[in-house]
């Protein structure tokens, strides 16, 4: 089963210009909906907001206590911040029936080094960040992480159909889709200009020289 994160909310009135003052006193507004539950305002301490969304990021399950015995399972679907100083401004919760089926992105996690990228022979670039699948929130997982230590050869690669996963989790995205590859590391080519033979800046030379001799001659006459 998935993990559950708690997090202490409580009901928000204040909205409005005047949630500044809100946010000034340690409180962050939040606005929890879903599919089958009306919208509503609530506000969540500052401290322990940022400690579960470090935690829960945007596809862990989250269990809001509003602390009157009302309980809320949601994950993360937007989170707001300051441009400057980048603490959070305002969060939105999804509510997730744990009976239904959810489409949500899964990030990708690459892990180990293939070995041309040890001998300097290639380079690991990657593809897709995330994979969208359909799960039940309880069979939801944090993260894939894929093994990119096994491609040994230039040009190998990691597809999202060689992703493994539980038979619960129904991949969504394209199965074609590239998420990890190796590519040849370019020799840099630096071009050089060919030397001048010496025989022919002597010839070069002698013809100037012959020229110049040659005005003289005429401007004398």
């Amino acid at each position: 089963m998935a993990e559950e994160i708690q997090l202490s909310v409580k009901p928000r009135e204040i909205v409005g210009k005047q949630v500044r003052a809100l946010r000034r006193e340690g409180w962050i507004p939040l606005v929890v909906y879903g599919a089958h539950v009306q919208s509503r305002n609530m506000q969540a301490e500052e401290r322990a907001l940022r400690a579960v969304i470090a935690k829960a990021g945007q596809n862990r399950l989250i269990r809001l206590d509003t602390g009157d015995g009302g309980q809320h399972v949601v994950i993360t679907r937007e989170i707001q911040r300051e441009p400057i100083s980048g603490n959070f401004w305002h969060i939105d919760f999804m509510e997730i029936s744990l009976t239904e089926k959810m489409d949500i992105d899964i990030p990708v996690v690459l892990q180990g080094t293939p070995p041309p990228t040890k001998s300097g022979e290639g380079l690991l670039i990657r593809g897709l960040e995330s994979v969208t699948v359909r799960v039940l929130p309880t069979d939801l997982i944090p993260e894939i992480v894929v093994d990119v230590s096994w491609l040994v050869n230039l040009n190998d690669a990691v597809h999202v159909s060689d992703l493994k996963l539980s038979d619960k989790i129904e991949i969504l995205t394209n199965s074609e889709e590239m998420l990890a590859k190796i590519i040849p590391v370019k020799e840099e080519v630096v071009e050089t200009e060919a030397p001048v033979a010496a025989a022919e800046v002597e010839v070069v030379g002698k013809g100037k020289k012959e020229e110049e001799a040659a005005a003289e001659e005429e401007a004398k006459s």
